[in-house]
């Protein structure tokens, strides 16, 4: 029976690389190895490679993965998961649980307690982002991305566009997107 195995980062500049090795290095052999570039609040039915893992995988056959997160989006989405894959007689070794049999009564508690303080953790991740930007916001900083253009050419360009030139000369003009363009002669 073959091995397979997960992992997700939540952006591009991020691998998986880490995760596979960490999972050799537990002394699993990967026959198969599946990773999303992702975001975490997708659901794991949802993530592709993870659904192509799911329909490449065969009853009876091993999942490893390094960490509990990378089986859902939330508590509810983990078990979920986890009792699918239970259901096809799939063995889930999740390396950050050590030897734990997720599928058994007290591996599924201690699922589902990992789940929701997996859960808390994502979101007291968000909240405290929010109050971060909250708080830059009132001291002044502006957020975002810096502007392409300066105060003097965002000048510039709502002049020439009230004298009626196009926007599409006037971003070849100021060499930036035409999207760019309309940010300033028309703000929202």
């Amino acid at each position: 029976m073959a091995t397979f195995t997960y992992g997700r980062v939540s952006t591009t500049e991020q691998s998986a690389d880490n995760q596979r090795i960490e999972i050799e290095a537990a002394g699993h052999q990967v026959d198969f190895w599946f990773a999303d570039t992702i975001s975490g609040k997708t659901g794991a039915t949802q993530r592709p490679q993870f659904a192509a893992l799911l329909s490449q995988i065969r009853n009876g056959e091993t999942l490893v993965v390094a960490k509990l997160d990378r089986l859902g989006r939330d508590a509810q989405d983990v078990c979920a998961t986890v009792k699918l894959l239970a259901s096809r007689k799939i063995a889930v070794i999740v390396l950050q649980l050590g030897k734990l049999d997720p599928t058994s009564p007290a591996g599924k508690m201690m699922l589902t307690m990992l789940a929701a303080v997996a859960e808390m953790e994502r979101d007291l991740l968000v909240e405290r982002t929010q109050a971060g930007l909250a708080r830059a916001k009132n001291e002044g900083k502006t957020l975002g991305r810096p502007s392409k253009t300066t105060a003097e050419q965002r000048a510039n360009i709502i002049a020439k566009y009230a004298a009626g030139e196009s926007v599409s000369a006037l971003a070849r003009m100021f060499s930036v997107s035409r999207a760019n363009i309309l940010g300033v002669v028309k703000p929202s």
